[in-house]
């Protein structure tokens, strides 16, 4: 089993690859409720960002919509998922065009059990915040990668390739 960490000595929890992962009952971007385990059967991409229609996080967005058609032929479901509202996660589908579901976790319960909220460092200032990370659950609801810490540019390309790595490895 690969232990990949999830923030080093910051106390996160540590993600361990093909163990269960963490549960989770969170509203999306149309009001309805997204459990992780209604999603069983299905490989679940879930990336963690800090703030709708913001640079870095509009990139990694309009990258996972560029590819969702792959992703939905590897029966992949993509989950972004921040603190902001589920307005505010309405505003920036419509205004970006999105093709895909927003979570909104505005007490960071999820991000804690992920290890996607913790401290972060900006021009010296420490500080709590979202930790740009992705996870890949199998169907079976395992930890099958983890990506602690990601740059958004290009992300979505490498997810979807580990994606069709790991889905051809499961046979």
């Amino acid at each position: 089993m690969v232990r990949e960490p999830s923030g080093g000595d910051s106390g996160q929890p540590q993600l361990v690859v093909g163990k269960t992962a963490p549960a989770f009952s969170l509203k999306r971007d149309d009001d309805t409720t997204v459990k992780l385990s209604a999603l069983k059967g299905h490989w679940v991409v879930l990336y963690f960002y800090p703030k709708d229609d913001t640079p870095g996080c509009t990139t990694e967005a309009c990258e996972f919509t560029a590819g969702i058609k792959q992703f939905e032929r590897f029966d992949a479901v993509v989950l972004g998922c921040s603190p902001d509202s589920p307005e505010s996660h309405r505003k920036f589908i419509a205004k970006h065009k999105l093709k895909l579901a927003l979570l909104s976790d505005p007490d960071h319960s999820v991000m804690q059990a992920y290890g996607a909220w913790g401290e972060k460092t900006l021009y010296g200032r420490k500080f709590l915040g979202v930790i740009r990370s992705t996870v890949i659950i199998n169907p079976m609801g395992k930890i099958a990668r983890h990506w602690p810490r990601v740059k958004s540019a290009g992300h979505a390309d490498a997810v979807r390739e580990e994606l069709a790595a790991l889905r051809a490895a499961a046979g």
